[in-house]
């Protein structure tokens, strides 16, 4: 099978830890091109993929004969570099959130099925194994109904990881949007979509800035959600976890408790309503403190079906139905009311 090319657009953290590094795994890719504002930085990827840098996105979708694309930029570039790579014919795997408003989200949709080509947002929490065992427990009836849930994302922020440290676009609202919520609640409304197998039809939510300073995005956010068949929960975002990274989510329901990532040593832990424990050592979520991703799953998924010419798990309506959820949460803390999401 010829390899398909492709091309990283942003070489910052994300591009660097998980994107370069698993399409550098994969066996079905050679890696072209990359493109950075910052030279040096495109250039340092380049040399180490032994690709071509690009300073402009657009001169690189011009000149470049490619496959796919990822879109690794700043959240208010995601729509419009993501349609300019549709429209030039390419695939395309674009990070969280999808876009900065539900019209930019379908353009991108639009654009993906007007030029006959996969769109996937990155969303790498459906593609770790605790949480799709949970989902098949949760489908098999195992649990029975579900009530409740908690869950929760949260560590020190991006500085701790971000190439431009405190500098980092994240803390730039223009760029940014959204915060601690587009950059873990995000993740989290896009699992529980996911693993209870159904729509949120309201949310209610508190947002705050007060753990870090010169910025005006949130850093602390917390939801409650009720689903299309009432289960209700909390969701957690925050980038005020400061000693401990928490990445966990627990589901309450009539025959048993699932905990997932909430134990140092067992990724999924189900609680039996009889008294049974069983513990399922499947390997936890991979953190950025571990010196990056690179097994996420996400990049042989998107390569996967490109290639077997395959819906992704997280399409672009997929991902769409994500971010409504962060921004109902919006709406909610605007107009301090609960808000209903459109389904």
């Amino acid at each position: 099978m010829t390899k398909l090319r492709v091309a990283v657009i942003g070489c910052g953290s994300i591009a660097k830890h998980r994107h370069l590094p698993e399409y550098g795994l994969n066996p079905n890719v050679e890696i072209v091109a990359v493109c950075d504002l910052i030279e040096e930085r495109a250039m340092a990827a380049a040399e180490k993929y032994q690709a071509k840098a690009y300073t402009d996105y657009v001169t690189l979708l011009n000149t470049e004969k490619l496959d796919a694309v990822s879109v690794c930029l700043p959240n208010y570039l995601h729509a419009p570099v993501s349609i300019a790579a549709l429209n030039a014919g390419n695939h395309v795997l674009c990070e969280k959130p999808m876009a900065t408003s539900i019209e930019e989200a379908e353009q991108m949709i639009e654009a993906a099925n007007k030029n006959k080509k996969k769109l996937m947002i990155g969303h790498n929490q459906r593609f770790v194994s605790s949480h799709q065992k949970a989902k098949q427990l949760i489908e098999k009836g195992e649990v029975g109904k579900i009530y409740s849930f908690r869950t929760a994302f949260g560590h020190g922020g991006p500085e701790g990881w971000s190439v431009d440290g405190g500098n980092s676009w994240f803390f730039n609202k223009d760029q940014a949007f959204i915060g601690a919520m587009g950059d873990l609640g995000v993740h989290k409304a896009d699992l529980l979509r996911y693993i209870l197998g159904e729509e949120f039809v309201e949310v209610g939510a508190f947002v705050e800035t007060s753990a870090k300073e010169n910025t005006d995005v949130d850093d602390n956010a917390v939801f409650i959600l009720k689903s299309a068949s009432g289960v209700i929960g909390t969701l957690a975002a925050s980038w005020a976890y400061t000693a401990k990274e928490d990445n966990s989510t627990i589901i309450y329901g009539e025959n048993a408790t699932l905990r997932l990532e909430d134990h140092p040593d067992f990724s999924l832990v189900v609680q039996y309503k009889n008294g049974e424990v069983v513990k399922y050592e499947l390997g936890g979520i991979q953190s950025n403190e571990e010196g990056g991703q690179t097994t996420t799953h996400v990049i042989d998924h998107f390569i996967e079906a490109i290639v077997e010419d395959k819906e992704p798990l997280i399409n672009g309506e997929e991902g769409k139905k994500s971010l409504e959820v962060i921004l109902g949460a919006i709406e909610s803390v605007e107009t301090k009311s609960i808000y209903q999401l459109e389904r």
